[in-house]
């Protein structure tokens, strides 16, 4: 079993892994030597920060071992094939964690992978991130009976996932995107009822309980910032808009934030920001995670 989509968990997964998740933040100690003896190795073709760091420290703190692969600096980068790399590195290790540019690099490293694939991030999906979303809304609120949360911006990979995991839990999810920038079609097919798609901020936010954003230019899409900056020069988290959600409304942004452009800076510092909570959560969820496919 991998984890190339939230989808790829059951409903009854997903729900396992939060909760695992909150065991895991309560007592860490507990699960010290979980993974001995085991080793994950990251192949990645773009930058990370938090999924990477995240990745290193919950492998090092289960008692597990890291192998970092740049992919600029493997035999990927001298032409061989994704299908022989995912060969070999499942012979020498438990699981691999990759961070790419095309989705179908990863399903062709499942394909030829006798080990779990993780999807740390694709044009498509960015699954973990997900996971530790939830969690994050799941230990603010105690549940997800009753909940909305409202996504502001680019109908990216962060986007995507997360549509997927509300509709999983049965969190209603509106998205709010400039025409030509939503979320993907067939995975806001596959949410059904549960996710609404819109053109208004503003008309999106209304009754939320979550505000949740993402940059405006993704990793890969650097050549369109002019023209993104002018499309989504209204898609901004900022003081105006929290005034339509629910009071006490909380802020979300799976960072690097761009203060000024998808949110202004007074909203990540607010009250009911759980940005920086949020960013912490990774670390508990990506060991769970781990748990769940590795364990």
């Amino acid at each position: 079993m991998g984890l190339l989509s939230v989808g790829d968990f059951s409903s009854d997964d997903l729900k396992s892994v939060i909760q695992e998740t909150a065991r895991i933040k309560g007592n860490p100690p507990d699960y010290s030597s979980r993974l001995d003896g085991k080793t994950l190795v990251l192949l990645f073709e773009k930058p990370s920060t938090r999924t990477k760091v995240s990745f290193q420290a919950g492998m090092f703190q289960l008692g597990g071992n890291i192998i970092h692969l740049d992919i600029d600096r493997s035999q990927l980068s001298r032409g061989e094939s994704i299908a022989d790399t995912a060969r070999i590195l499942s012979s020498y290790t438990q699981g691999i964690a990759a961070r790419v540019y095309e989705h179908s690099t990863l399903l062709e490293l499942a394909e030829n992978s006798s080990v779990p694939v993780i999807n740390a991030l694709s044009d498509l999906e960015h699954p973990c991130q997900a996971v530790s979303d939830l969690f994050t809304i799941y230990e603010s609120v105690g549940g997800f009976d009753g909940i909305k949360v409202t996504y502001v911006g680019d109908g990216n990979n962060v986007c995507n996932s997360l549509i997927l995991g509300c509709a999983m839990l049965g969190i209603d999810i509106s998205v709010a995107s400039p025409q030509g920038y939503g979320p993907d079609k067939g995975i806001v097919n596959k949410a059904g009822k549960k996710v609404e798609v819109l053109s208004s901020p503003e008309e999106a936010a209304k009754d939320a309980d979550f505000l949740y954003t993402d940059v405006w230019v993704s990793i890969g899409k650097e050549g369109e910032k002019e023209e993104r900056a002018k499309a989504f020069k209204d898609y901004q988290i900022n003081k105006e808009l929290l005034q339509h959600a629910k009071p006490g409304c909380r802020v979300m942004h799976c960072l690097p934030a761009h203060r000024g452009e998808e949110i202004t800076a007074d909203m990540i510092n607010s009250k009911g920001s759980i940005i920086w909570t949020q960013a912490e959560n990774k670390l508990h969820a990506q060991k769970a995670i781990l748990l769940k496919l590795l364990g």
